[in-house]
């Protein structure tokens, strides 16, 4: 039988934690459990300890974000040699077969494999799921994608270690598409699995202008950072992208995102060496995992 770690990253995880721990406690295939704790400030650690004795908990006293924590996982994913690691967002819970069908799929080239993403009524495809696969292909009976989101990522074994973990420069957003950019470097695909059902509750989110402009720099840093761009593609599609849109809303008397924009290209100008490091280690096969 297949050896599955599924890796949870809590902050204030109470909302969903009776809606995601027994879903996974409950599947029809078995997996152990790993909850990396970003230092919640709500009764997280205390429900896991009390309620799901049998979830293995790692209490960081720190936020370490998403992909930091996420690598802890993958590290002991490989050091304790499961077949494949299994990301699971906090906000989540899946079907009960859902693993089940996951690790039946047995195409060539797989990199991530992934489940239909409802959103939490559990009727309806979850809204950037549904954006994400809009284009999909088909290869051997499979249907593949260029990205889906890190709310469930099945990832085997030999993927981790080709690829390896998440890239440090980013702390919380942006380091799943930057994998998925690592992923098709090293000739790989997503697959989806069309009898895996999972559930993400995330339907009733706002996007304000803050936000807005928050996800504007973190796309444009995984822009800088893609490795199957050269360089200077890379500076054109980041720096070169947020001065052009700078400019484009000076032209039409949109003060605020003007400024917004100008920051934006500033502040990834002054990551341009960290994005040279992240490039470099991006384009090594290798086993370690950033910590």
């Amino acid at each position: 039988m297949a050896r599955i770690l599924t890796i949870i990253v809590s902050y204030n995880f109470e909302p969903w934690i009776h809606k995601c721990l027994p879903s996974l406690l409950a599947s029809s295939h078995q997996t152990d459990i790993l909850v990396i704790d970003n230092n919640s400030r709500d009764h997280t650690t205390h429900i896991i300890k009390e309620t799901y004795p049998t979830v293995r908990l790692i209490e960081s006293p720190e936020n370490l974000g998403f992909g930091k924590a996420n690598n802890m996982g993958l590290a002991i994913a490989l050091e304790e040699d499961y077949d494949y690691a299994f990301l699971v967002n906090q906000d989540a819970w899946i079907d009960r077969n859902c693993i089940a069908n996951l690790i039946k799929v047995n195409t060539t080239n797989i990199g991530i494999i992934s489940p239909i993403h409802y959103d939490g009524t559990e009727e309806k495809l979850d809204h950037g799921f549904s954006v994400y696969t809009k284009h999909t292909q088909l290869e051997n009976s499979y249907r593949t994608c260029s990205f889906v989101n890190a709310a469930f990522w099945l990832i085997p074994k030999a993927v981790i270690k080709k690829v390896g973990g998440f890239s440090p420069i980013f702390f919380h957003y942006g380091e799943d598409k930057d994998y998925a950019n690592r992923i098709y470097y090293y000739g790989l695909n997503f697959v989806l699995a069309e009898d895996a059902k999972a559930y993400h509750d995330r339907q009733q989110r706002q996007v304000d202008r803050k936000a807005f402009l928050k996800s504007e720099f973190v796309y444009h840093l995984t822009e800088y950072c893609n490795i199957n761009y050269t360089f200077t593609k890379a500076f054109s599609m980041a720096i070169l992208a947020s001065v052009k849109k700078m400019l484009s809303s000076l032209s039409k008397g949109r003060i605020f995102e003007t400024r917004s924009y100008f920051n934006i290209a500033l502040r990834l100008l002054g990551t341009t060496g960290a994005v040279r490091d992240t490039r470099q280690a991006n384009k090594k096969a290798f086993n370690k995992i950033f910590r």
